[in-house]
């Protein structure tokens, strides 16, 4: 089992920045990625951005420019940090983490993220 424990998130402007962190704990090996999903009212959980073990990144079409997602030197931790944050980027932040030989997903409790315009 992996635990995650996410925190950052809140109410901004748009155009403003926030910094999601999620930490992991458990039965944790190597290779693994690590990263965020969203979820807007009605609509399906999409990918936002994900890092592997080595620092292979991966980001939505959505985000690319303007979020940038790194692992802490522990490598169980992992940030997201969002800038020229717009309305549409509104929505609950789940924070995801998967073995590569064993694809369970594990997910944190989500944060919300709220952009006003």
């Amino acid at each position: 089992q992996v635990q995650l424990v996410e925190s950052g998130g809140g109410l901004v402007q748009a155009g403003g920045s926030l910094t999601l962190s999620c930490t992991a704990s458990g039965s944790i090996f190597s290779p693994n990625v690590m990263g965020w999903y969203r979820q807007a009212p009605g609509m399906e959980r999409e990918l936002v951005a994900v890092i592997r073990t080595g620092g292979v990144t991966s980001y939505a079409d959505s985000v690319t420019g303007r979020f940038t997602v790194s692992r802490g030197a522990d490598q169980n931790t992992v940030y997201l940090q969002m800038n020229s944050l717009k309305p549409e980027d509104t929505a609950v932040y789940y924070c995801n983490f998967r073995h590569f030989r064993n694809p369970v997903d594990y997910w944190g409790q989500g944060t919300q993220v709220t952009v006003s315009s």
